[in-house]
Formats: C-alpha cells, structure tokens, sequence
C-alpha cells in the first residue's frame, strides 16, 4: 500500500505543525501557501493563493488522500473572513475538481466562535450554533460549503491557540492586565501542538477506518475562569501593579468540553 498523500491548505504555524506529524508517521505532505520557503523539511511545496481562482501550477498530480484546509484571515474584518474561509475552500474545492481528485475525507479547521453562549455554559459539538459576531457567522458558512462538497467532511472547530510566537494575552498581563471575577470568564484555549496532534489523530483514524463525527471541539481539558489565568500568570512573571486602562472588554463566556473527541481516544 501507498503511503498516505495529504494537502494542506493554508500551510502556517498549526499546518507546519500538523506536517511534521504527519511526515514522521511516513505520509506524503504537500503544504500550500503563498510563499512556500516557509515551509519544513520534507513538505511538497504548492506555491499558490486559495484567494485566487486560478488553480496552482504545482498542484498534485498524484491522487490526494486528504485535503486539510487550514486558512487565516489576512486581515481580520468581513471581507478578510470571508475571502479566507469561504471563498478559499471554495477554490480549493474547485481545484480538487479540475484535478480529478476525490480525497477519502476534508478536514476544516474551524473555531469555537460559532457558539453563540454567552453565560458560562458547557458547549459541545451537539450544542445549538448561533454565532453572534461577523466572524463565527462567516465560519458557520465556511463549515456547511465544506459538508455540502459532496465529500466526506470533518469539521475541527479549535479554540483560542496558545504557545510560541502567540503570545499577547502574556503581554497584557505584564501591563497590568484586569479581567472581572464575578460572574466569572471562561477562557477556552488549546496549545498549537496539540491542535495539530487532533488533526493528525483524526486523520490517522479515519485512514484506520474508523467512523469520524462531522464536527469536533479542540480544546485542553479544562476551560478557566480568565481571572484565575490571570493570577497564576501575575504570580508567574513576578507582576505586582495593576492596570486603570488594561482591562477585558469581552461581553460573555462559554465552556467547550473536548469530550468528543476523547471519546475517540485523542488525549
């Protein structure tokens, strides 16, 4: 049997990561982005832009097994969304048709954003969408032009990523960061490795043959109330003063359980 092939659109810091697995378990990698010297060892370079509508020169050939798409907004408005999430996949999408190629399944790298609650509620993967804001109603359309592809389709809908080169949340606290105590703010986070660990976990298991859910929640295994996060990392960097002016200005809160995919064994 052939080793695996896999494309990555979008091919940044979570995709990098998600490479790195995926070629030390012996797949073929190919990562697409606009500048492909940015790409590890060992990825089979796609120089392209998913918002173009002209397929990439260097598309694959070979039939591709799984198609990650794994985009960020260039610029964090409607229109950078939008151009990002929907009308890239659907590029991408395209390009899939014009090669001939049908992948076992695509893997869209979503986000949490889609959940609407607001008050400190446990949120899973079978809890109602209603997104508030611009930018998980965007994603939400993202998620059903990727389960209407008439492919198989998984949606991973991560939360906010943490861990090297991320690092503006430590940089408020050094400012005196203020975040309110009562009624208390959820924060739902997921290390970079880790994020890339459940796409790679997923991907392995459908090629096992095991049933994948449509949509799954990356996250760590015990959201926090930010005050708490806060305080530990005050006590941490030896932070004393307290900001007037640095403070959070978020309007609600919600808990995202990862149940769902520990229950399929991803730790």
């Amino acid at each position: 049997m052939n080793p695996p092939r896999a494309l990555i659109a979008g091919c940044g810091d979570i995709g990098g990561r998600l490479a790195a697995r995926l070629l030390d378990e012996g797949w073929f990698v190919h990562g697409l982005r606009r500048d492909t010297r940015k790409l590890g060892a060992g990825v089979l370079p796609v120089a392209g832009d998913l918002q173009a509508a002209s397929m990439p020169a260097e598309w694959p050939a070979q039939p591709l097994d799984y198609l990650v798409y794994c985009a960020a907004a260039s610029t964090h408005d409607e229109a950078g969304y939008r151009a990002a999430y929907i009308e890239g996949l659907q590029h991408a999408l395209d390009w899939l048709k014009q090669a001939g190629q049908s992948p076992r399944r695509i893997l869209f790298v979503s986000s949490s954003s889609v959940y609407g609650q607001s008050t400190g509620e446990w949120v899973d993967e079978t809890s109602p969408v209603e997104p508030t804001g611009f930018s998980g109603q965007l994603m939400l359309q993202a998620e059903q032009v990727a389960h209407a592809s008439g492919l198989p389709a998984t949606v991973v809908r991560l939360t906010g990523i943490y861990g090297p080169g991320r690092e503006r949340f430590v940089s408020q606290v050094r400012e005196g960061y203020r975040v309110a105590r009562q009624p208390p703010l959820y924060g739902n986070r997921i290390h970079a490795d880790d994020a890339a660990g459940l796409l790679a976990f997923l991907l392995q298991a459908d090629l096992a043959g095991q049933p994948l859910q449509p949509c799954y929640i990356g996250v760590d295994d015990a959201p926090a109330p930010l005050d708490e996060v806060v305080d530990w990392l005050r006590q941490r960097l030896g932070v004393t003063r307290w900001s007037d002016t640095q403070s959070v200005r978020r309007t609600g809160s919600k808990r995202c359980s990862n149940a769902g995919a520990r229950a399929l064994g991803w730790a």
